[in-house]
């Protein structure tokens, strides 16, 4: 690794900091540049354009939050798709600022859609898509899991509308009706439908 990909790690770190911190829209080039020690031309020079440390962000959060989907110890496709849903209630029990960020992402990189750049983080996401693939295959095989007639819409349905309520939850409630809740007993209780849908069990 070069002096100057450590330099660029760092202020990423920091932006994801002062992210979290606060929120991707107040944080500005210059509070990173003082956070980070740097002047703001530094992070000019490695970045360009505010966009692409937000962009710089999501995709190292991508990673951490890919870590968390360790379908590796279990035996059944349907085991290993239990443990692909209830990972997103563990990240939202762990840290719940990386959907507050994801929500907050995907606002702001919409005025930038049309520049590009959106590859490498949507390759990241294919790896969601290609893990849950290979247990639901694996469950049909073990007779775990029950065939679905269009599981690709299923799977985008799930983890959509799973996503979004995690994004939801991780903010502040905004009607009194918000706080007569668990959020996180909401967001098991959608990880149950699912799992309900995908399972054979007699």
């Amino acid at each position: 690794m070069t002096l100057q990909q450590v330099k660029e790690n760092f202020i990423v770190d920091v932006a994801t900091k002062l992210f979290f911190e606060d929120s991707i829209f107040n944080v500005t080039i210059k509070d990173i540049a003082t956070a980070a020690g740097v002047g703001e031309m530094t992070v000019y020079r490695y970045f360009g354009k505010k966009q692409n440390i937000v962009l710089a962000v999501a995709i190292k959060l991508e990673k951490e939050i890919l870590s968390f989907f360790d379908l590796s110890d279990e035996k059944t496709g349907f085991d290993k798709l239990k443990v692909f849903y209830n990972s997103y209630l563990k990240i939202y029990k762990k840290s719940p600022k990386h959907y507050t960020f994801i929500r907050d992402f995907d606002t702001y990189m919409l005025d930038f859609k049309d520049e590009g750049g959106l590859e490498g983080y949507e390759k990241g996401i294919d790896a969601y898509k290609k893990m849950f693939f290979e247990a639901y295959e694996l469950g049909l095989k073990d007779g775990t899991v029950k065939a679905h007639e269009n599981i690709e819409t299923f799977y985008y349905a799930s983890t959509h509308s799973l996503l979004e309520l995690c994004k939801k939850m991780s903010y502040e409630g905004l009607l009194s009706q918000d706080d007569k809740i668990v959020k996180y007993e909401e967001i098991h209780m959608l990880i149950d439908v699912f799992l309900d849908s995908l399972s054979n069990s007699k």
